[in-house]
């Protein structure tokens, strides 16, 4: 039986990776439908047909294109809500989301391949050590101030003992930090939550290594 979605992302590309988590830990099977970031095929008209932002994620479900991956997670939780990725409590969920923001709106924005490129426009390499700073800089002042918050409310996981929307969007940034050369020994808290995902069923099966888009 085919399964009820179809994931547009690329391998390594963050924001298609929290989705992955988020489809996961619902237990919803997806098939894949890998956009050649580098090859420039989120800019086809193939593409933008699907997506018009010509970005990834997009997420075909229930007849409709679902964009931008916050958005997509809050979805699933509203239509699938068990298990749950958001706390019960108000000021709990408000918590989880400003941890989820700091990662899509604060840290990831800025280090995206559209930045990077742009970077490179200005003659900041890419790949190079300039970029490298500058990503990391971002980075590190947005662990900066997860650190304290996973600190005071995690018991596993960034909140609590199970996963949440915040580990889907922490752990995929964690993992991308690798890239620019982001020293995690002043964040143990965030680096303990890697490390216990590592060993989650719905964590394992969404790491980048494992798409099969994959290159080494």
């Amino acid at each position: 039986m085919t399964p009820p979605f179809v994931l547009h992302g690329y391998w390594r590309a963050t924001a298609p990776y929290r989705v992955r988590i988020g489809l996961n830990l619902k237990g919803l099977a997806f098939d894949d439908a890998p956009v050649n970031l580098l090859g420039g095929e989120q800019k086809s008209d193939a593409y933008r047909a699907v997506n018009a932002q010509g970005l990834v994620p997009a997420l075909e479900a229930d007849g409709q294109v679902l964009t931008q991956s916050l958005a997509i997670l809050e979805w699933l939780e509203e239509t699938h809500p068990s298990p749950p990725i958001l706390p019960p409590d108000p000021a709990e969920r408000a918590v989880v989301r400003a941890m989820a923001a700091i990662v899509a709106c604060d840290i990831h924005p800025l280090n995206n391949l559209r930045v990077l490129k742009a970077l490179a426009d200005l003659n900041h390499p890419m790949g190079g050590e300039e970029q490298k700073a500058w990503a990391a800089r971002w980075i590190d002042e947005g662990f900066t101030a997860l650190e304290p918050m996973v600190a005071r409310h995690g018991a596993g996981f960034a909140f609590g003992a199970t996963p949440t929307l915040a580990d889907c969007c922490l752990v995929p940034q964690i993992w991308s930090s690798r890239r620019f050369a982001v020293d995690m020994a002043p964040y143990p808290a965030l680096a303990a939550v890697a490390t216990r995902a590592a060993d989650h069923p719905a964590f394992a099966a969404a790491h980048p290594d494992r798409q099969p888009d994959a290159v080494g």
